[in-house]
């Protein structure tokens, strides 16, 4: 035979849509020809594949080589072809039968030695090689990897040569399992955070309606202590949303099988450009706000961040997606993360302290604040102020409650929102907010009162009945009363001008 059929997959943004590796050995000068739009590393593979048959044992054919990978408008990229490639040369030089490449898929980067070596997306591949119905042979890296997703059969192989012994009926490969799961994420305790009873409350309800979070404070008072232990008190993920955030990491090979079900935290510096905030590149890549899928994204000193770069975060903080599109290259990535930001109220940070170390004018506190626009922090649901600690509480033995007793309400309070409208509150949107955010006469009143006096604007209106939905849920109340609201406007006072 000297055609063989080989199917693989490639990326493009979550999709991974299929190619079909077609090898063809014709009688000539011996030639090694690759077509199919390949980029520069799968060119490379010219040189990887014919040292890895080599060193496996095999015959490279001497002939004129011709490899098509079809769709040919499709771009391909990465070491991911390689396997393929070198499967349907020996299939089509008749070193090892064809007649079961049709149940397979292949993908895999190759050694000089034959070495199988981890290739990226292996999760994302993965989901749309279940529809096709067909096992999936990776390198043994990704193997427990692309294992999560339900229904999958994957096999997982060291090298070239393992490959061929399988497909040959010599040795067959076991069927890849999925990794142990750690229950309980060793995530930092709230109870190590002294005093701020209203930033820990306001944690709390950021927690339960998965609500995004600005802290305003001097230095040292815990801002970035309180954001690293949102994660801990956050209700454990769905299969659906690990899956959703593994995969999104294994875009970017930064998946561990160890970390499956744990919330993710991106902290990008303060010189992130808007790119690497929510993606680019050809071919385009997720964002930090894409990595932090179904987790925090924790921005410190908003502020000093590239206004430009700040205000790409508004769409995906409205719609939970991004699209990154190019003059020839589009590609779509959820971006369903929980926004925490802290920054400090004046450019020396000291406003408004004990000590009165704070000398700058009004007109530079003005122009500091003046970096963050008006669009992007009516977005943020909660702003707070977090003080510096008194000397008390400082110095006091005992600290406050543990993670593990606020992730309980917390998740008490989501799980009322799911039965109640299948989502979290943060995500409701127009009647679902009528419908779900009924109000008292008492909390009517309240709230005609803060329209005026804070002059909120339709989404800040919107952004205080979600949250007030959220305190009403911690509480377990079905209508929300005027207490209810009331913490929630207190929640927007500091975007207010």
């Amino acid at each position: 035979m000297s055609l063989a059929v080989v199917r693989s997959r490639a990326l493009a943004g979550m999709e991974a849509p299929e190619v079909v590796v077609e090898a063809h050995l014709a009688n000539g000068l011996p030639s090694f020809t690759l077509v199919g739009l390949p980029e520069a590393e799968v060119k490379e593979a010219r040189d990887r594949v014919r040292a890895a048959i080599t060193q496996s044992g095999f015959d490279f054919p001497g002939k004129r080589i011709t490899v098509n990978l079809a769709p040919a408008d499709l771009p391909k990229e990465s070491g991911r072809f390689d396997l393929p490639i070198a499967i349907g040369l020996l299939a089509a030089s008749g070193q090892i039968p064809p007649n079961r490449l049709e149940e397979y898929e292949f993908a895999g980067e190759l050694a000089l030695t034959g070495a199988l070596r981890p290739v990226r997306g292996a999760l994302a591949m993965m989901l749309s090689a279940r529809a096709g119905g067909r096992a999936f042979l990776l390198p043994a890296e990704n193997a427990a990897e692309a294992a999560r997703v339900q229904g999958a059969q994957v096999y997982g192989a060291a090298s070239l040569g393992a490959v061929c012994a399988h497909l040959m009926g010599r040795e067959l490969l076991s069927p890849a399992q999925a990794g142990a799961v750690h229950e309980a994420p060793d995530y930092p305790d709230l109870a190590d955070v002294k005093g701020q009873q209203t930033a820990r409350r306001a944690l709390e309800v950021a927690a339960a309606g998965g609500h995004s979070l600005l802290m305003s404070g001097p230095p040292g008072t815990g801002k970035s202590m309180l954001a690293q232990r949102l994660p801990g008190i956050l209700p454990p993920m769905t299969e659906a949303e690990a899956l959703e955030s593994a995969a999104v990491l294994s875009l970017t090979g930064a998946f561990r099988a160890a970390a499956w079900g744990r919330r993710v935290m991106r902290a990008p510096h303060h010189s992130a450009s808007g790119v690497a905030l929510v993606g680019g590149g050809n071919p385009p890549r997720p964002g930090e706000v894409s990595q932090a899928t179904h987790g925090i994204l924790f921005l410190d000193e908003l502020p000093e961040f590239d206004r430009k770069a700040l205000e790409v975060l508004r769409e995906p903080l409205e719609n939970g997606r991004i699209t990154i599109s190019r003059a020839a290259r589009q590609a779509d990535f959820p971006a369903r993360f929980q926004l925490v930001a802290a920054m400090n109220p004046c450019p020396c940070g000291f406003l408004g302290h004990p000590s009165g170390r704070c000398r700058c004018s009004p007109e530079q506190v003005a122009r500091y604040r003046s970096r963050l626009s008006g669009p992007l922090l009516d977005r943020i649901d909660l702003h707070i102020e977090v003080p510096a600690l008194p000397e008390a509480d400082l110095t006091a033995a005992s600290a406050g409650e543990a993670s593990l007793v606020v992730r309980a309400r917390v998740a008490l309070a989501r799980e009322r929102q799911l039965a109640r409208q299948g989502k979290p509150n943060s995500q409701l949107a127009g009647k679902e907010i009528e419908r779900h955010c009924a109000l008292d006469g008492a909390a009517q009143g309240l709230l005609k009162q803060a329209i005026a006096r804070l002059n909120l604007s339709a989404r800040g209106y919107h952004r205080i009945l979600r949250v007030a939905r959220t305190v009403a849920d911690l509480a377990g109340a079905d209508r929300l009363n005027a207490a209810q609201v009331a913490e929630a406007v207190q929640y927007r006072r500091l975007a207010q001008p």
